[in-house]
């Protein structure tokens, strides 16, 4: 008899959980998550890749002013204004950073070892020490690089 009533139990309380899972789900779409990203580029360079990202963001599910906000900051070459404007940025405590350029991951590891870092455009991010390796990255870093010097003798 005790074993029928904790069957039950679970049962039920299973039953409640899954049937909670989509209005958690939902919940969680629903509120407001900050993008950062950070970017040496200038605006006219930016221009086509932010309308890239915003628009398979946007394909995902994270409509930018619904449950999506981005903080763009850009260094327009200037390393110095980088750096500045990955502190700002991290100081903004965003739930994940999308770093582009060596010089944008740089200066966001500088300035934090915590919030969720993506890079792209990196060039040789083993040898640098961003990271670990390209298969485990380590820490609060990863991404992709489209220049592997490994495999370059092999063009």
């Amino acid at each position: 008899m005790l074993d029928l009533r904790r069957r039950q139990f679970i049962i039920t309380l299973l039953g409640g959980a899954a049937a909670a899972w989509p209005l958690a789900t939902r919940a969680q779409q629903d509120t407001l998550r900050l993008v950062g990203v950070l970017a040496g580029f200038s605006e006219d360079e930016m221009r086509p890749l932010l309308a890239a990202f915003r628009s398979r963001m946007s394909q995902l599910g994270w409509i930018e002013g619904r449950n999506l906000a981005i903080d763009l900051r850009l260094g327009a070459g200037d390393h110095r204004r980088t750096t500045a404007e990955a502190r700002a940025l991290v100081g903004r405590k965003p739930d994940v950073i999308l770093a582009m350029g060596t010089p944008g991951l740089t200066a966001v590891r500088q300035h934090s070892d915590s919030v969720p870092v993506v890079f792209t455009l990196v060039a040789d991010p083993v040898s640098t020490g961003m990271i670990e390796s390209l298969a485990r990255p380590g820490g609060n870093v990863t991404g992709f690089t489209n220049f592997e010097f490994s495999i370059g003798g092999k063009c």
